[in-house]
């Protein structure tokens, strides 16, 4: 917290949580405290000013997280929730502990309490072992969830990981062809997100030249004047 105070006193007007595993937060340190208790004091912080918590593994993006975020002006309605698969048989070969329907209940909350909240995530394609019916089930999941955007990273083998000594590996050309349609899927996604905030006013922190502004909700918009950088501005999405 002295860290983020310095910057505060700094002038900086955004504040990016970040780490290598933000829901280990605490477990190094004396006392109990845990990342919900690290993001229920940056929500009673006094200045003006906008956390943004860099991406959760699903089981660590609590319900009293969630409640935080949705409650609080200090916490940007951002998450970004690494789904990974949406096969169970895959999840549990890349040794994630949670289930399809778990993400999906947990991204369906997140969207009831916050319509606006920008909600992102990152998919592979082409696991080793990843059948033709283990695709269509990823492929099911992400068409109904309600996500803004996609990152879709295509499997490659990593010298001495378990997954690159495992067998039935995928065609490349298949890997290439499923993560061009998981990504025509991530577009669709980010287009009707963007198209369901037309109209809306958004708090918005100016960035680059002055010419364009990140909102809060994670969009980056085109101004229609030069304004100072690290400034707010209200902006209404055109």
């Amino acid at each position: 917290m002295a860290d983020i105070a310095r910057a505060i006193d700094a002038g900086y007007k955004e504040i990016w949580i970040t780490g290598v595993h933000l829901g280990s937060y605490g477990r190094d340190l004396p006392g109990s405290a845990r990342l919900r208790d690290l993001v229920a004091r940056l929500a009673a912080v006094e200045s003006y000013v906008l956390f943004r918590i860099s991406s959760l593994e699903p089981m660590d993006c609590t319900a009293e997280i969630v409640d935080l975020v949705a409650a609080s002006p200090r916490i940007a309605p951002h998450f970004h929730l690494p789904l990974q698969h949406g096969s169970d048989e895959m999840l549990r070969a890349m040794q994630r502990p949670y289930t399809a329907r778990e993400y999906v209940t947990l991204v369906t909350r997140i969207r009831q309490l916050m319509p606006h909240a920008s909600i992102g995530s990152d998919v592979i394609v082409g696991f080793p072992g990843e059948e033709v019916r283990h695709f269509e089930a990823l492929r099911a999941v992400l068409v109904d969830l309600p996500l803004t955007y996609l990152h879709v990273f295509p499997y490659s083998d990593r010298p001495g990981t378990v997954a690159s000594c495992q067998p039935q590996k995928v065609d490349g050309v298949a890997i290439r062809r499923r993560g061009a349609e998981i990504r025509s899927i991530g577009a669709a996604k980010a287009a009707g997100f963007r198209a369901s905030q037309s109209g809306t006013v958004r708090r918005a922190l100016v960035v680059d030249d002055g010419r364009s502004a990140v909102t809060d909700n994670y969009l980056k918009v085109g101004l229609d004047e030069v304004r100072p950088r690290n400034s707010w501005v209200d902006v209404r999405i055109t």
